[in-house]
């Protein structure tokens, strides 16, 4: 069963197109590993795809509130401590799935600690607990493993592994082996052609032509 479809998908960053013609499907209890040089608009699709921002054209097929997304930032609260954390976004998502995040992500001896006094590891695996708060199958990670140790990698990926094989999904940007089996997409053949050579326009060009 498809979790997630991307038909034709053109992304912009700062209005200047960077991906075009991305197509791809991801079905229950697999992950997708997307590869790239830096800069060419792998942060720009996984926002678009997490409905953070519009595409220039194309289309995303996923269920209501089935994707949730990581970003680099780990989007903690400095002032709360981590299970006022968790349950912070377990009442966004309408979840009860606060304390298997904390036992899951090795947060039990920080679950009382305010997470300004957390090391930039610790503060990662606080965001990442989020994913599991959320509830949802599809998750969308930009770099996830950046500030873990190789232990915190580890833990990590049997974590990921493990929502894989409850039926869930996976769409990652990352370098980082997390000994997933996954698909890999490279997205350097989908680099958005200027428009000189017969690629899109921006809504920016077309609004001064």
């Amino acid at each position: 069963m498809s979790l997630l479809a991307v038909h034709d998908l053109a992304v912009a960053r700062a209005g200047v197109p960077v991906l075009q013609g991305v197509n791809f499907t991801l079905q229950a209890g697999r992950a997708l590993v997307l590869r790239g040089p830096n800069g060419i608009g792998k942060t720009t699709l996984l926002r678009s795809i997490a409905g953070l921002q519009p595409p220039l054209q194309g289309e995303v097929e996923a269920a209501p509130d089935s994707v949730t997304y990581a970003a680099h930032a780990d989007g903690v609260k400095a002032t709360l401590s981590v299970v006022e954390n968790l349950t912070f976004w377990a009442k966004v998502f309408g979840t009860d799935l606060v304390d298997e995040a904390i036992t899951r992500m090795n947060l039990r001896d920080l679950a009382d600690r305010r997470a300004a006094n957390l090391s930039a590891g610790q503060k990662r695996r606080l965001g990442l607990a989020r994913l599991l708060v959320s509830g949802r199958a599809v998750w969308v990670m930009d770099e996830p493993t950046v500030s873990l140790d190789t232990a915190s990698v580890q833990l990590f990926g049997a974590v990921v592994r493990d929502h894989l094989a409850a039926g869930g999904a996976a769409l990652i940007a990352t370098h980082i082996d997390l000994g997933l089996e996954a698909e890999v997409l490279d997205l350097t053949p989908f680099k958005a052609r200027k428009a000189s050579e017969g690629g899109i326009r921006s809504a920016f060009d077309e609004a001064f032509t």
